[in-house]
């Protein structure tokens, strides 16, 4: 059914849900459109959110919802499959799988879709993603605090968030799955902090409670937890489609006020 909205909002993570209580709250008649799970669903609790700190992603985005229950904020559990610009604002195909849906209509549109996580091509690697393979080391560095911890990565990325986990665990080792580039004093950094440098190929991953890294050469590193901070890229094509401005990490620029380059359009969270 085709309706028209002051603003729809795509994505219903953190940014998406926050942007919807405010506009329902401010009297605004909003479509959101909930794209599935949210990015750290495997993970088994959510951390840095007040009054919620330990509440699995799956809860939290569970009552994120239900607060929007009291507004005139229409709610669809189907990602947006296209976007026009059309006179007065702009138009949004809607369909899930089912074949229900249709387009909507609005003066405003406010992206969320956040982005997705390109992994590193190792075998076993996927498989413990937010279990015992973590991203954010602000996330899970308190449960992993004193533990025996690896981060995986090269480059200045790598160098900086091994000084990064190294706030909370004693010992951490950095693994480069190759030649690790570093500089000099990248170098003389991660030995000041007895950060050991593992440059072998890493050959694939495995352990349940833990994690045991499986070098080409034979040999072997067992840890208690492995940090990485993956490629991230766009979860939706609609704002480059639609003109956006993207920067070379592809993350949707916006200004002061989460205005893109496109007039009409905003964006907000992780993406941008």
């Amino acid at each position: 059914m085709n309706r028209d909205y002051d603003v729809v909002i795509i994505g219903a993570g953190p940014a998406g849900l926050t942007a919807a209580l405010a506009l329902g709250g401010a009297g605004r008649r909003v479509l959101l459109l909930d794209g599935g799970p949210p990015r750290n669903a495997r993970a088994t609790a959510a951390h840095n959110v007040f009054t919620r700190d330990g509440c699995a992603p799956t809860d939290l985005k569970a009552l994120g919802l239900r607060d929007l229950e009291p507004y005139d904020i229409t709610v669809r559990h189907t990602p947006a499959r296209e976007a026009r610009a059309v006179d007065g604002g702009f138009a949004i195909r809607h369909e899930d799988a089912g074949g229900g849906g249709g387009w909507a209509r609005a003066r405003r549109l406010l992206f969320a879709s956040g982005v997705r996580d390109r992994l590193p091509h190792i075998p076993g690697l996927r498989e413990r993603w937010g279990l015992t393979i973590h991203h954010c080391s602000y996330c899970d560095g308190w449960p992993n605090r004193d533990a025996k911890l690896g981060v995986l990565g090269s480059h200045q990325e790598g160098h900086h968030l091994a000084l990064n986990v190294r706030a909370w665990a004693e010992e951490v080792s950095l693994l480069t799955d190759g030649p690790d580039e570093l500089t000099h004093e990248q170098r003389e950094d991660l030995q000041r902090i007895d950060v050991p440098l593992y440059t072998q190929p890493v050959a694939r991953i495995s352990g349940k409670d833990g994690v045991t890294v499986h070098f080409r050469n034979g040999k072997r590193l067992d840890l208690e937890g492995l940090f990485l901070n993956p490629t991230q890229v766009q979860n939706s094509g609609l704002p480059a489609a639609l003109g956006c401005e993207l920067d070379a990490k592809s993350r949707v620029t916006v200004n002061e006020n989460g205005m893109t380059s496109v007039r009409g359009i905003w964006a907000a969270g992780d993406m941008t």
